[in-house]
């Protein structure tokens, strides 16, 4: 996880919250608000739990959101590892700075948000691309969901057959 900000027209900042899953190269949600505290991020992180359970592990910086008491708290309660790079390396957490690079160049830097609500529609727009429309090589080929669905299939067989 990482965030990635920008300006509504208006001039008031926008705070994205980028998720990515290592495994399957899905960006899971780019949340865009005009703050998003530790506890925010807290119901952030459950809503999308909800819909994809429990990661073992989650690899952030050191900004004040992932370190505060209430990001602990969860991590620690729901037994999820929480893996912070060191200070000054980001290449640590290098697929989801390739992915802000990205969502910079193709999404924020192309539109001029308009509001809060026009934002989130149009870098919900671009996330759905990029997961669905655009195939990777180092996927074989294959869409973020595409390959997140061929991986769920394996494992629903390997388990299957035990």
């Amino acid at each position: 996880m990482d965030f990635v900000f920008d300006r509504v027209a208006g001039g008031r900042a926008i705070k994205n919250l980028a998720v990515i899953d290592d495994a399957t190269h899905e960006a899971v949600a780019v949340v865009a608000e005009h703050n998003i505290s530790s506890h925010r991020l807290v119901q952030i992180l459950e809503m999308l739990c909800s819909h994809r359970g429990y990661p073992r592990i989650i690899r952030t910086d050191n900004g004040k959101e992932f370190c505060g008491r209430a990001m602990l708290t969860w991590a620690h309660e729901k037994q999820v590892a929480l893996r912070l790079i060191e200070p000054g390396k980001p290449n640590q957490n290098a697929y989801i700075e390739s992915f802000n690079g990205r969502l910079r160049d193709e999404c924020l830097n192309e539109h001029w948000f308009t509001s809060l609500a026009h934002a989130r529609t149009v870098i919900e727009a671009w996330r759905c691309e990029y997961n669905e429309e655009r195939p990777k090589r180092a996927l074989g080929g294959l869409t973020p969901s595409q390959y997140a669905k061929q991986l769920a299939e394996k494992t629903v067989t390997v388990t299957a057959g035990l």
